[in-house]
Protein backbone atom coordinates (compact mmCIF):
# COMPACT_ATOMS: atom_id res chain seq x y z
CA UNK A 1 0.00 0.00 0.00
CA UNK A 2 1.43 3.32 -1.08
CA UNK A 3 1.67 5.93 1.86
CA UNK A 4 -1.15 8.49 0.55
CA UNK A 5 0.96 12.03 1.82
CA UNK A 6 4.85 11.95 1.60
CA UNK A 7 6.05 15.38 2.04
CA UNK A 8 9.22 16.98 2.95
CA UNK A 9 8.48 18.28 6.28
CA UNK A 10 10.98 21.29 5.85
CA UNK A 11 9.21 22.28 2.52
CA UNK A 12 5.60 22.73 4.86
CA UNK A 13 3.69 24.34 5.85
CA UNK A 14 3.28 27.40 3.40
CA UNK A 15 0.97 29.74 4.25
CA UNK A 16 2.22 31.94 1.20
CA UNK A 17 0.90 30.43 -1.01
CA UNK A 18 -1.54 31.88 -3.16
CA UNK A 19 -1.85 30.57 -6.91
CA UNK A 20 -1.89 26.99 -7.85
CA UNK A 21 -1.06 25.72 -11.09
CA UNK A 22 -2.18 22.01 -12.21
CA UNK A 23 -1.12 19.74 -15.06
CA UNK A 24 -4.61 18.67 -16.40
CA UNK A 25 -3.61 14.87 -17.76
CA UNK A 26 -3.30 12.19 -14.96
CA UNK A 27 -3.53 15.21 -12.65
CA UNK A 28 -7.13 15.72 -12.58
CA UNK A 29 -7.97 14.69 -15.79
CA UNK A 30 -8.81 10.76 -16.09
CA UNK A 31 -9.90 11.13 -19.90
CA UNK A 32 -6.64 9.98 -21.18
CA UNK A 33 -5.23 7.51 -18.75
CA UNK A 34 -2.96 4.11 -20.38
CA UNK A 35 -1.54 6.69 -22.99
CA UNK A 36 2.31 5.90 -21.55
CA UNK A 37 1.09 2.28 -22.35
CA UNK A 38 -0.01 3.30 -25.68
CA UNK A 39 2.53 5.17 -26.74
CA UNK A 40 4.81 2.64 -25.86
CA UNK A 41 3.00 0.29 -28.35
CA UNK A 42 3.44 2.58 -31.24
CA UNK A 43 7.11 2.73 -30.53
CA UNK A 44 7.32 -1.10 -29.95
CA UNK A 45 6.66 -1.81 -33.79
CA UNK A 46 9.90 0.65 -34.67
CA UNK A 47 12.64 -0.68 -31.95
CA UNK A 48 15.30 -3.08 -32.60
CA UNK A 49 16.25 -5.00 -30.03
CA UNK A 50 19.65 -5.30 -29.07
CA UNK A 51 21.01 -9.15 -28.95
CA UNK A 52 19.58 -10.94 -25.92
CA UNK A 53 17.29 -7.69 -24.77
CA UNK A 54 14.64 -9.22 -23.00
CA UNK A 55 10.68 -7.41 -23.30
CA UNK A 56 10.91 -6.78 -19.99
CA UNK A 57 13.92 -4.56 -20.14
CA UNK A 58 12.52 -2.95 -23.51
CA UNK A 59 9.22 -2.20 -21.88
CA UNK A 60 11.35 -0.28 -19.01
CA UNK A 61 13.64 1.33 -21.01
CA UNK A 62 11.13 2.74 -23.83
CA UNK A 63 8.29 3.44 -20.80
CA UNK A 64 10.89 5.55 -18.46
CA UNK A 65 12.17 7.60 -21.76
CA UNK A 66 8.55 8.41 -22.30
CA UNK A 67 7.37 9.24 -18.63
CA UNK A 68 10.46 11.17 -18.53
CA UNK A 69 9.16 13.59 -21.02
CA UNK A 70 5.84 13.79 -19.64
CA UNK A 71 4.51 17.09 -19.41
CA UNK A 72 6.21 18.49 -23.15
CA UNK A 73 4.68 18.49 -25.95
CA UNK A 74 4.27 14.88 -27.38
CA UNK A 75 6.56 15.35 -30.25
CA UNK A 76 9.18 15.79 -27.79
CA UNK A 77 8.85 11.70 -27.11
CA UNK A 78 9.09 10.76 -30.73
CA UNK A 79 12.11 13.09 -31.41
CA UNK A 80 13.88 11.14 -28.83
CA UNK A 81 12.44 7.90 -30.08
CA UNK A 82 13.27 8.16 -33.15
CA UNK A 83 17.33 9.38 -31.95
CA UNK A 84 17.43 6.04 -29.81
CA UNK A 85 16.08 3.98 -33.02
CA UNK A 86 19.49 5.68 -35.13
CA UNK A 87 21.50 4.92 -32.04
CA UNK A 88 21.14 1.17 -32.85
CA UNK A 89 21.12 1.68 -36.40
CA UNK A 90 17.39 1.13 -37.09
CA UNK A 91 15.03 3.24 -38.61
CA UNK A 92 11.62 4.78 -38.20
CA UNK A 93 9.16 6.37 -39.26
CA UNK A 94 9.51 10.57 -38.81
CA UNK A 95 8.53 11.84 -35.61
CA UNK A 96 5.43 13.82 -37.20
CA UNK A 97 4.12 10.22 -38.56
CA UNK A 98 4.79 8.49 -35.13
CA UNK A 99 2.91 11.23 -33.26
CA UNK A 100 0.01 11.07 -36.17
CA UNK A 101 -0.21 6.86 -35.05
CA UNK A 102 -0.07 7.63 -31.61
CA UNK A 103 -2.59 10.72 -31.86
CA UNK A 104 -5.11 8.54 -33.77
CA UNK A 105 -4.98 5.61 -31.61
CA UNK A 106 -5.33 8.30 -28.35
CA UNK A 107 -8.03 10.16 -29.89
CA UNK A 108 -10.03 6.70 -30.30
CA UNK A 109 -10.00 5.88 -26.96
CA UNK A 110 -10.45 9.44 -25.62
CA UNK A 111 -13.54 9.29 -27.94
CA UNK A 112 -14.81 6.23 -26.50
CA UNK A 113 -14.66 7.49 -22.99
CA UNK A 114 -15.80 10.86 -23.90
CA UNK A 115 -19.16 9.19 -25.69
CA UNK A 116 -20.02 7.54 -22.50
CA UNK A 117 -20.09 10.23 -20.62
CA UNK A 118 -22.06 12.03 -22.82
CA UNK A 119 -24.74 9.23 -22.80
CA UNK A 120 -24.82 8.77 -19.77
CA UNK A 121 -23.34 5.13 -19.55
CA UNK A 122 -20.83 7.11 -16.67
CA UNK A 123 -20.47 9.88 -15.08
CA UNK A 124 -17.84 12.42 -15.28
CA UNK A 125 -15.98 11.82 -11.83
CA UNK A 126 -15.28 8.30 -13.09
CA UNK A 127 -12.85 10.25 -15.79
CA UNK A 128 -11.89 12.73 -12.76
CA UNK A 129 -8.36 11.82 -10.73
CA UNK A 130 -9.71 9.98 -7.02
CA UNK A 131 -10.23 13.15 -4.89
CA UNK A 132 -9.57 15.64 -7.48
CA UNK A 133 -12.93 17.58 -7.54
CA UNK A 134 -13.30 17.88 -3.57
CA UNK A 135 -9.77 18.92 -3.35
CA UNK A 136 -10.09 21.74 -5.87
CA UNK A 137 -13.15 23.11 -3.76
CA UNK A 138 -11.38 23.12 -0.92
CA UNK A 139 -8.54 25.25 -2.69
CA UNK A 140 -11.59 27.62 -4.21
CA UNK A 141 -12.48 27.98 -0.78
CA UNK A 142 -9.22 29.29 0.96
CA UNK A 143 -9.82 32.11 -2.18
CA UNK A 144 -6.52 30.46 -4.05
CA UNK A 145 -6.15 31.36 -7.48
CA UNK A 146 -6.32 27.92 -9.33
CA UNK A 147 -4.35 27.74 -12.42
CA UNK A 148 -4.56 24.43 -15.42
CA UNK A 149 -1.36 24.23 -17.40
CA UNK A 150 -0.90 21.79 -19.79
CA UNK A 151 0.86 20.58 -22.64
CA UNK A 152 -2.21 19.12 -24.25
CA UNK A 153 -3.48 21.19 -27.09
CA UNK A 154 -5.20 24.37 -25.33
CA UNK A 155 -8.86 24.03 -27.02
CA UNK A 156 -8.86 20.07 -26.24
CA UNK A 157 -7.80 21.28 -22.22
CA UNK A 158 -10.66 23.56 -22.60
CA UNK A 159 -13.14 21.10 -24.11
CA UNK A 160 -12.42 18.20 -21.34
CA UNK A 161 -12.68 20.48 -18.47
CA UNK A 162 -15.96 21.33 -19.91
CA UNK A 163 -17.04 17.76 -19.90
CA UNK A 164 -15.70 16.70 -16.81
CA UNK A 165 -16.58 19.55 -15.37
CA UNK A 166 -14.09 21.22 -14.21
CA UNK A 167 -14.10 24.92 -16.38
CA UNK A 168 -15.86 26.42 -13.34
CA UNK A 169 -12.84 26.01 -11.10
CA UNK A 170 -10.36 27.92 -13.57
CA UNK A 171 -12.49 30.67 -15.38
CA UNK A 172 -10.46 31.80 -18.15
CA UNK A 173 -6.70 30.50 -16.41
CA UNK A 174 -6.69 27.02 -18.54
CA UNK A 175 -3.56 27.41 -20.69
CA UNK A 176 -2.36 24.47 -22.98
CA UNK A 177 -0.01 23.50 -26.34
CA UNK A 178 -0.75 26.13 -29.44
CA UNK A 179 -2.15 23.79 -32.66
CA UNK A 180 0.09 25.45 -34.43
CA UNK A 181 3.78 26.25 -35.05
CA UNK A 182 4.23 28.56 -32.47
CA UNK A 183 6.79 27.72 -29.44
CA UNK A 184 5.30 26.34 -26.29
CA UNK A 185 6.60 25.77 -22.92
CA UNK A 186 5.85 25.43 -19.46
CA UNK A 187 8.29 27.73 -18.30
CA UNK A 188 7.15 30.23 -20.51
CA UNK A 189 3.39 30.50 -19.02
CA UNK A 190 4.60 30.28 -15.39
CA UNK A 191 6.79 33.36 -16.25
CA UNK A 192 4.08 35.17 -17.88
CA UNK A 193 1.76 34.24 -14.85
CA UNK A 194 4.56 35.77 -12.76
CA UNK A 195 4.63 38.67 -13.99
CA UNK A 196 0.76 39.02 -14.86
CA UNK A 197 -0.16 38.26 -11.25
CA UNK A 198 2.77 40.39 -9.84
CA UNK A 199 3.90 37.49 -7.77
CA UNK A 200 6.90 35.75 -7.13
CA UNK A 201 7.99 32.13 -7.58
CA UNK A 202 7.55 31.56 -3.49
CA UNK A 203 3.35 32.09 -3.89
CA UNK A 204 3.15 29.24 -6.42
CA UNK A 205 2.29 25.68 -6.12
CA UNK A 206 1.86 22.99 -8.65
CA UNK A 207 0.79 19.62 -8.69
CA UNK A 208 1.41 17.71 -11.54
CA UNK A 209 2.12 13.54 -12.57
CA UNK A 210 5.00 15.09 -15.23
CA UNK A 211 8.80 15.96 -14.11
CA UNK A 212 8.21 19.24 -16.05
CA UNK A 213 6.00 21.34 -14.34
CA UNK A 214 7.85 19.99 -11.13
CA UNK A 215 11.00 21.50 -11.89
CA UNK A 216 9.90 24.59 -13.50
CA UNK A 217 8.01 25.18 -10.52
CA UNK A 218 11.13 24.98 -8.30
CA UNK A 219 13.29 26.91 -10.68
CA UNK A 220 11.48 30.08 -9.69
CA UNK A 221 11.16 28.99 -6.41
CA UNK A 222 7.73 27.35 -5.93
CA UNK A 223 6.69 23.99 -4.09
CA UNK A 224 6.06 21.22 -5.93
CA UNK A 225 3.54 18.18 -5.43
CA UNK A 226 4.09 15.15 -7.54
CA UNK A 227 0.86 13.20 -8.18
CA UNK A 228 1.49 9.29 -8.97
CA UNK A 229 -1.60 8.76 -10.23
CA UNK A 230 -2.76 5.01 -11.36
CA UNK A 231 -3.10 4.75 -14.70
CA UNK A 232 -4.66 1.56 -14.46
CA UNK A 233 -7.20 1.77 -11.58
CA UNK A 234 -8.37 4.92 -10.49
CA UNK A 235 -7.90 5.26 -6.69
CA UNK A 236 -6.07 2.24 -6.59
CA UNK A 237 -3.93 0.86 -4.00
CA UNK A 238 -1.36 1.91 -4.99
CA UNK A 239 0.52 4.62 -7.15
CA UNK A 240 1.94 4.33 -10.72
CA UNK A 241 5.59 2.94 -9.87
CA UNK A 242 7.08 5.29 -12.86
CA UNK A 243 5.83 7.97 -11.64
CA UNK A 244 7.13 7.21 -7.77
CA UNK A 245 10.12 6.72 -9.66
CA UNK A 246 10.77 9.35 -11.48
CA UNK A 247 8.83 12.50 -9.94
CA UNK A 248 10.93 12.80 -6.93
CA UNK A 249 14.11 12.82 -9.06
CA UNK A 250 12.45 15.82 -10.38
CA UNK A 251 12.80 18.03 -7.39
CA UNK A 252 9.40 17.01 -6.07
CA UNK A 253 8.47 18.71 -2.17
CA UNK A 254 6.34 15.82 -1.72
CA UNK A 255 3.90 12.96 -3.62
CA UNK A 256 0.58 12.01 -3.49
CA UNK A 257 -1.17 9.01 -5.56
CA UNK A 258 -3.90 11.30 -6.06
CA UNK A 259 -6.48 13.54 -4.12
CA UNK A 260 -8.28 11.05 -1.97
CA UNK A 261 -7.00 12.57 1.65
CA UNK A 262 -7.82 16.20 0.51
CA UNK A 263 -8.43 17.46 3.63
CA UNK A 264 -5.16 16.03 5.42
CA UNK A 265 -3.13 17.56 2.29
CA UNK A 266 -4.92 20.52 2.42
CA UNK A 267 -3.66 20.65 6.28
CA UNK A 268 -0.53 19.95 5.59
CA UNK A 269 0.44 22.39 3.01
CA UNK A 270 -1.04 25.44 4.12
CA UNK A 271 -0.79 24.91 8.43
CA UNK A 272 -4.41 25.02 9.25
Amino acid sequence: MTPLLVLRPDAFPCPALSHVILDFDGTLSWLRHGWPQLMFEVFRRYYPAAPGESEVEIHRLLLSEILSLNGKQSIYQMIRFQERVRERGGNCPAPQELLDEYQCRLDTVIAERSHKILTGQAKPDEFVVWGARAFLEKLRARGLRLIVLSGTVEHRVREEAELLGLSGFFGRHIYGANAGPEPFSKKLVIDRLLREEAISGRHLLSFGDGPVEIRETKAVGGVAIAVASNEEINGGPTSDLWKQEQLPQAGADGIVPDFREAGALITAIFGG
